[in-house]
């Protein structure tokens, strides 16, 4: 079992060992859904389609502080 902590930012570092057995890497993309008590942590593999990037860029707009604080009260 590893442990990490969450800093005040809710930021976390995952142990060496882990994303070697993930094959983790700077950069891969990772999703997080909630079951019961349970987080799953998945990579994801992000297709290489320009007007999926697109999309992914103009999401960014919902990515300040604010949106951040208002979204965390739901």
């Amino acid at each position: 079992m590893h442990i990490a902590r969450i800093t005040s930012k809710g930021q976390t570092t995952i142990p060496v060992s882990i994303r070697k057995a993930a094959h983790l890497n700077a950069g891969d993309t990772l999703t997080f859904e909630v079951k019961g008590d349970y987080l799953l942590i998945r990579k994801i593999n992000v297709p290489d389609d320009e007007y999926l990037k697109g999309v992914s860029d103009s999401l960014n707009e919902w990515s300040s502080p604010e949106d951040e604080e208002a979204w965390n009260a739901l």
